[in-house]
């Protein structure tokens, strides 16, 4: 099975003949027998209408028979009547049944455009008409599939049910389709729109969509100036290897001949069974060389962006248009020079790196700027590019279809920096469902030159959680995230934050949490208010951070976690004389700590290993029960605290 799935993979990437629609598809053959037109209306709920759509039942047509439905939508600027005038979609399939190419079907054509005035009028690119678009999701799901149902004879499961699309509604059925796998086994999109979700948002979970897809048609003109969104989806499920057909029609531009021959092709791979063979024949996705073929988008691009990809191996494809630059280079730790092409644009193929996710900058003549192609975070001290290089193999930290909890902002007044500060909280799913449920809580701290919104965008902490909570591996709790930087404005100096260990040892932090964030968390929030119910952990400067806040305040405290960050050892100083002696006695210190972890990555940079694997050491000397881990392979980086996170929130609170 392995085998031919990696064949049919080759197959959908490899194929480069294009047989075109023979001549005479799209016109009405004489002789032949016809199906027939009709149109509808039902109720929409969704819109608060009666709404229009057209059904074509075929020749021969019977009361008696039962049929597979193929929902076929439109593009922004038309309505229900848009294939009927320039695609003829019944002239197609009136001389595809005559040649018996294709299996007896009931074709569905709705208005996609779920408002009140649904027509195609007006600026058809107005906000409120794109949105309603989107909302048709629910119309056709809620009211319009029950109502053909209701009104023919149909088969009412998803292997008896397709959908397919040009331009918008081609983004539609994508998004549609592959968000409702219990819906559709069938999907086409044909020349997608923008309005196409990304790969990563259509397929999260590889493994379901491969096992519930029957056919999924990709296929687009390459004169098409859309052809990108059809492209990198194509290229991530080749990534995943999820069988498909990708078929690009050369000489083919965004109109109805593209579009009929797409209908023509495509209806005849429904509702039969499907093979290598199928996917080889109608597949056509030229190459310009392997390199580019096998290239993703990466998942932290800006939607819609192509550039910078992610290649099989883990090296990473830059592409900037900077036509009046000198000199252009990508700092990823390690600058790399790019190359002026023709059109201005600049390139470079990196080094494998290091899966996981990695800040980046252009420097464009010198000045160190952010990529407008991709999204950007807060890390090294400022506003910086991202790129995520898939772990192969791991979901945990990706979004499945499993119950989500939500990131709330929390605003509060600090007495003790005398200034507004801010807090993210994970609520976990369900939070609001039931008021009287309480809660632990995990304080989770970030790294130097990381602020508080570096857990939820570059740490993934909510899909973390989310997928932990419903597999029944982690307790539901609520996770604090506050900005791990505080000056006491009134202190002296030399107590204030000065330096590294400042920074690592601070006290106007320690007051920020003891005073101030921990009263407004229990007050704000259904928590569980009692030191066997909270839980502190950190990243690097954050690790150290919850050493000191925790080990001075085991009153607040039960579980503590250190991720490449851990105890502040000094060389002259007595190990049981740390943190005020809070380690001397480890019969009591074990009692009363449920929980101690300490991680660091195997690749760490050789100083900060070795501060956290001698803490390690002086913990073991000690006698103080805690779990150390070493992340294989990963540096001091977000995959190793990812790691970390997981195997922590895991151990707490049981």
């Amino acid at each position: 099975m392995l085998l031919s799935l990696a064949f049919i993979a080759n197959l959908s990437i490899n194929s480069q003949t294009f047989n075109p629609a023979p001549e005479g598809f799209d016109v009405s053959g004489d002789g032949i027998k016809h199906g027939k037109i009709d149109t509808i209306q039902y109720y929409s709920a969704t819109v608060g209408v009666n709404r229009k759509a057209l059904v074509y039942t075929p020749p021969g047509y019977s009361k008696s028979k039962k049929y597979p439905v193929l929902y076929l939508l439109h593009g922004i600027g038309g309505d229900e009547k848009e294939w009927l005038i320039q695609g003829k979609p019944q002239v197609i399939l009136d001389n595809l049944y005559a040649a018996k190419k294709v299996a007896p079907m009931i074709v569905v054509l709705p208005n996609g455009r779920a408002m009140k005035d649904d027509r195609a009028v007006g600026n058809i690119y107005d906000g409120v008409k794109v949105q309603a678009f989107a909302t048709f999701e629910k119309d056709l799901i809620n009211d319009l599939i029950p109502s053909i149902e209701k009104k023919y004879p149909v088969f009412k499961d998803r292997e008896h049910r397709a959908i397919a699309g040009l331009s918008m509604g081609g983004g539609q059925s994508l998004n549609f389709g592959l968000g409702n796998l219990d819906k559709f086994a069938w999907i086409g999109g044909f020349s997608s729109a923008p309005n196409t979700k990304t790969p990563q948002e259509l397929v999260p979970d590889p493994a379901k969509t491969k096992k519930m897809l029957k056919l999924l048609w990709i296929s687009c003109g390459d004169k098409d100036n859309l052809i990108t969104y059809s492209q990198r989806t194509h290229d991530y499920l080749n990534a995943n290897q999820i069988s498909h057909i990708y078929q690009v029609i050369p000489g083919g531009h965004h109109d109805f001949k593209v579009w009929k021959q797409n209908l023509y092709m495509f209806s005849q791979t429904l509702f039969k069974p499907v093979d290598a063979s199928i996917i080889a024949h109608y597949s056509n996705a030229p190459l310009t060389d392997n390199t580019a073929a096998s290239a993703i988008p990466a998942s932290t691009n800006i939607p819609g962006m192509q550039y910078p990809e992610v290649l099989p191996d883990n090296r990473a494809f830059f592409r900037i248009k900077a036509p009046q630059a000198n000199k252009v280079q990508i700092d990823l730790g390690k600058k790399y020079d790019m190359e002026k092409e023709e059109d201005g644009s600049w390139i470079v193929t990196t080094e494998p790196l290091v899966e996981g996710f990695h800040y980046y900058s252009i420097i464009i003549d010198g000045v160190a700027v952010a990529d407008p192609a991709s999204q950007t975070f807060y890390g090294m001290g400022r506003m910086a590019s991202g790129i995520e290089i898939p772990e192969k193999g791991v979901d945990y930290y990706l979004a499945k279809n499993v119950p989500h909890g939500q990131i709330r902002q929390v605003r509060y007044y600090s007495d003790v920096t005398k200034s507004m500060r801010r807090a993210f909280v994970y609520t976990p799913a369900g939070y609001d469902a039931n008021s009287s449920v309480r809660y632990p809580v995990l304080y989770l701290q970030h790294g130097a030159g990381e602020d508080e919104t570096g857990w939820s965008n570059q740490g993934k902490v909510d899909y973390i959680l989310d997928n932990l909570i419903a597999e029944g591996k982690a307790k539901p709790m609520l996770v604090v995230m506050d900005k791990g930087y505080a000056v006491d404005p009134d202190a002296p100096k030399n107590e204030n934050t000065q330096g590294i260990r400042g920074l690592m040892q601070n006290k106007a932090l320690e007051q920020v949490f003891i005073k101030e964030i921990i009263p407004t968390i229990d007050k704000e929030f259904r928590t569980i208010p009692d030191r066997d119910h909270r839980a502190m952990a950190g990243l690097s400067m954050g690790g150290f951070q919850t050493f000191q806040i925790t080990l001075s305040n085991l009153d607040k405290f039960a579980y503590i976690g250190g991720f490449s960050g851990g105890g502040m050892l000094q060389q002259v100083q007595d190990f049981s004389k740390l943190y005020n002696g809070a380690l001397a006695d480890a019969n009591e210190f074990n009692q009363k700590v449920k929980l101690v972890y300490l991680s660091i990555g195997t690749a760490e940079p050789e100083q900060m290993y070795r501060t956290v694997n001698n803490f390690h050491k002086e913990l073991e000397k000690a006698g103080i029960k805690h779990v150390y881990y070493e992340s294989p392979g990963t540096s001091h980086e977000w995959l190793t605290w990812r790691r970390s996170l997981n195997q922590f929130a895991s151990m707490i609170f049981k």
